[in-house]
């Protein structure tokens, strides 16, 4: 195997040593991030294709990325002599190509908080080298140090230096902090004391107030890129369904010094959210919290760290915006998990058609058979209740999606609750065009009526609506995959697990079924595994059939007693594939491996 070069000094400049926000990722941190992936276990590339990656990265440190071509790569790495030729012999670009599904499986599981990531861009075989995340800076001291002490855990801090640029920093945030204002238009900045109160769905959602970001260091740098983060959050935050939102103008005579239980009660909100920024010589931090306001309880905190860049700064604070609003309102985000764990409503407004939904939510993590009737009965009620509520039909369209597929109803009823689900999801699009949640219910009643095309340019537009929600673009990434787009499909599931709280067990099916089709039976089951949290019946399928190519014959046994269980795939699982549109390569393919799992079990 060969060694790589002697890496030149950090401060040197070299092809393919790319930088974010403006700082180079240094020789060495690439060096020490390729030899973290080949210690991982994770890692499960080939000892060829380790040293394929090995030989790239070390003739793009040496300055050499120009002569990374399919004919120098496959003399040096493949053993192939001067006669080669890369369009009869696709060795490069066959490894090429799985060397980048094992880097993008390693930064999946092990690799997910590494400093640095290491890729190979399509088209090309010299690696980009990228800061992702790197330690915080050690916590400040003094008045509010509490609120910062929480960012090694769960923070997301990017450390770098920081050449000072006052006058051009202090007019940069000022154009920011106008644009941001622009951005959320006159419509965001509305008094809860009598103006016209903005809202997404039906009236009878929770409230929740974002507070105007606090600045905690002096200067009109810091205050005007607080100004520019609440805002940027403001605007962030209206394309997530689910809620009302409210703020409160810098400067009104609102009392926001009031203890957030007292606040919360006099205007009427059940969530705050506040935030705080503050710089130093290298650094902008921004911490954010959510507060139940009926409790005051804190039901999540976080602080993150950028690089106070000035060339770089406007697409931080949009950034780092789009990023906080992506945890507090995605479907299983930390708003509506805390409705949904709550033992009552929170204190606002009729919750019964919201908290409804909530429960559909609940449901559609593990589609456990026990909750679909009272969901079902509870969907039924709210649009009676409430038949504006657009939510409240979608929902419903789902849930007769999934009594047509799971055959909840019978087998000789499925396309009448396809049927009930393209009735209820076409009202759910007309009463809000835009709604996601109608938009993503109507797109899954096209699929499974077999209307692929339909359902993906559907599933598209509600992702150009929102693409910081990782369910929609799960959804797509899905439904790309099981009609064989792996190559576009798995990316966006990927990137939708990272956005994610905590995904549910769907996120992964199809990345385990790649990683099966590409004989990868170590990563198909770690995937598995991961998605198995979740209890799903599929999963354990998944589970059986790994298990099997692997030899394990306990667990194969156990997963294959577990599915069973779960009647809809237990009961016939080509079937079960079939219905939810998978390819014949899927369906067979699996088949073939459930039926090496039964043998192995059996033994």
């Amino acid at each position: 195997m060969r060694k790589l070069p002697n890496s030149p000094a950090a401060s040197d400049i070299f092809p393919g040593v790319s930088s974010r926000d403006g700082v180079s990722v240094s020789p060495e941190d690439v060096l020490a991030e390729l030899e973290r992936i080949f210690s991982s276990p994770h890692f499960q590339a080939s000892e060829r294709r380790r040293e394929f990656l090995r030989f790239i990265v070390g003739e793009t440190l040496s300055g050499r990325a120009d002569s990374l071509k399919g004919y120098t790569i496959a003399l040096a790495v493949f053993d192939r002599d001067e006669s080669f030729d890369p369009q009869a012999d696709p060795v490069v670009r066959l490894e090429a190509r799985r060397l980048r599904r094992d880097l993008d499986s390693y930064y999946m599981d092990d690799g997910q908080n590494d400093a640095v990531r290491i890729s190979i861009p399509k088209g090309s075989y010299v690696p980009s080298f990228e800061w992702h995340n790197v330690p915080p800076l050690a916590s400040p001291t003094g008045r509010h140090a509490s609120n910062l002490r929480n960012d090694s855990a769960q923070g997301v801090a990017i450390g770098a230096n920081w050449r000072s640029k006052p006058a051009f920093v202090r007019n940069l945030l000022i154009f920011a902090a106008f644009a941001a204002a622009l951005a959320v238009g006159v419509a965001g900045w509305i008094l809860l004391s009598g103006r016209a109160q903005p809202h997404w769905g039906s009236s009878r959602e929770p409230a929740v107030l974002v507070m105007p970001f606090e600045a905690l260091s002096p200067g009109e740098n810091t205050r005007y890129f607080a100004v520019g983060m609440g805002q940027e959050l403001i605007s962030n935050l209206f394309r997530f369904a689910g809620f009302r939102l409210y703020t409160l103008p810098i400067g009104s005579d609102q009392d926001s010094s009031l203890a957030p239980v007292q606040l919360g009660r006099s205007l009427g909100v059940a969530y705050i959210v506040n935030g705080s920024v503050q710089a130093n010589a290298e650094e902008m931090r921004v911490m954010t919290q959510v507060m139940n306001a009926t409790s005051g309880e804190i039901v999540w905190t976080r602080t993150y760290a950028r690089p106070a860049d000035p060339q770089f700064l406007m697409n931080t604070q949009r950034d780092l915006a789009g990023e906080i609003a992506t945890v507090i309102g995605q479907p299983y985000g930390v708003v509506k998990n805390d409705i949904g764990n709550s033992p009552s409503p929170p204190a606002v407004s009729n919750m019964e058609s919201y908290t409804c939904v909530l429960r559909a939510y609940g449901y559609r993590r593990n589609f456990a058979r026990a909750e679909f009737d009272p969901v079902l009965r509870c969907l039924e009620q709210t649009v009676q209740r409430d038949p504006g509520y657009s939510d409240g039909w979608a929902m419903l369209g789902w849930l007769h999606v999934d009594a047509g597929r799971l055959g909840y109803t019978g087998e000789s009823n499925r396309q009448k609750e396809y049927e009930k689900a393209l009735e209820a999801t076409s009202r759910a699009v007309t009463l809000q065009p835009n709604n996601p949640l109608a938009l993503k219910a109507s797109a899954a009643a096209y699929h499974y009526v077999g209307r692929y095309a339909e359902s993906e340019r559907i599933t598209r537009q509600a992702v150009e609506l929102n693409p910081n929600d990782p369910e929609v673009l799960a959804q797509l990434g899905w439904r790309l995959a099981v009609r064989g787009n792996f190559e576009e499909g798995i990316p966006i599931l990927k990137r939708a697990i990272e956005r994610s709280l905590a995904p549910p067990s769907w996120y992964f099916h199809l990345i385990a079924i790649e990683r099966y089709l590409n004989h990868d039976y170590q990563q198909m089951l770690t995937v598995a595994e991961r998605s198995a949290l979740g209890d799903s019946g599929f999963s354990q399928l998944l589970l059986a059939v790994a298990n099997g190519e692997l030899g394990n014959h306990e667990a194969t046994q156990r997963a294959l007693e577990k599915m069973s269980q779960y009647q809809p795939v237990g009961r016939d699982p080509e079937g079960f594939m079939r219905r939810h549109g998978a390819t014949d390569q899927i369906v067979e393919a699996l088949m073939t491996g459930l039926q090496k799992a039964r043998s192995i079990a059996s033994k």
